[in-house]
């Protein structure tokens, strides 16, 4: 008997062969061996007690910054998605998030308890768990700057708990072991007047909206910007601005917008999307010098 007949039984929905582009942003990928959606933190911590220890795991938020390639994800992805996981409590000058809660809410979450500091979240297009992960920040914002402490799930389902130092945050990367599963985070904001916070998040919202192809099938920013440098600069420079490239589908390209967002403009396959981003780091590289390195995550196996 297979691993994948031989998952343990769980109390959330747990799906065999499960196509995955529906869940991600770009909308596009394979399929994961298995995917599972705990019912509550409970449910995923008996679930990896359980399971083959040799089993690859890996966590699925929004898929807003994730390259899920065209062979699929092998072993099971977990998705936290639901009431349990996305909920959100403010008490005095803190604010509690569950790992599945968009990181746009808690920012209006905290506008409402007229708490300062998260308005950036409102400008991230994911969850708190990848937040946690890559120490997600934007406009002069990180996560390291709210961010008190956080729980999680080791592989083997223990919990473990982090202060903010426990991380080691430099930008974009954590010290944090990859096989973390985050399921909460607690953050502290400082009092101010909820319409004051409310109208930087607006402001915030607004730019957004105004530089980014929000409303494209996208990923976010694709590269880090490089000590000194601008991502979207040096794509510019290097001529890629708008310009399709195909791989094995219809092609992808960097948004005319922003050109550090790469979008598919319709039947673009990951390889496309991957693809197009290795030629232009390759192209910045010879051109201009300059070494990009990927923000996006790129998972699971080519065809």
């Amino acid at each position: 008997m297979s691993w994948h007949d031989a998952l343990p039984s769980v109390r959330g929905k747990l799906l065999r062969d499960e196509p995955l582009g529906p869940f991600t942003w770009f909308r596009v990928g394979g399929s994961a061996d298995a995917l599972f959606i705990p019912a509550e933190a409970d449910d995923l911590a008996a679930f990896l007690k359980a399971v083959d220890p040799a089993v690859p795991v890996m966590v699925l938020g929004v898929g807003s910054n994730v390259i899920v390639r065209d062979g699929g994800i092998e072993g099971v992805v977990i998705r936290l998605a639901g009431r349990p996981f996305a909920g959100i409590t403010t008490e005095g000058d803190t604010i509690t998030a569950g790992a599945g809660a968009l990181d746009a809410m808690v920012a209006k979450a905290s506008a409402r308890a007229g708490l300062a500091g998260l308005e950036f979240y409102a400008g991230i297009p994911g969850t708190v768990g990848g937040a946690l992960t890559m120490n997600a920040g934007c406009y002069g914002s990180e996560t390291k700057d709210i961010l008190l402490s956080a729980s999680g799930l080791t592989r083997a389902g223990e919990r473990v708990d982090y202060s903010l130092a426990d991380f080691g945050y430099t930008y974009r990367h954590s010290e944090a072991p990859a096989e973390i599963i985050w399921i909460q985070a607690v953050y502290r904001g400082t009092p101010d007047a909820p319409e004051a916070v409310a109208a930087r998040i607006a402001e915030i919202t607004s730019r957004r909206e105004q530089t980014q192809p929000i409303r494209e099938k996208t990923g976010g920013s694709t590269f880090k910007n490089p000590p000194g440098h601008s991502s979207w600069k040096l794509v510019d420079e290097a001529g890629w601005r708008g310009k399709l490239h195909a791989v094995t589908g219809g092609g992808a390209k960097f948004s005319e917008l922003h050109s550090n967002f790469m979008i598919n403009p319709g039947e673009a396959t990951a390889a496309d999307i991957e693809g197009l981003g290795e030629t232009v780091r390759a192209d910045v590289q010879s051109k201009l010098g300059v070494n990009l390195e990927w923000e996006i995550k790129r998972v699971g196996r080519p065809l």
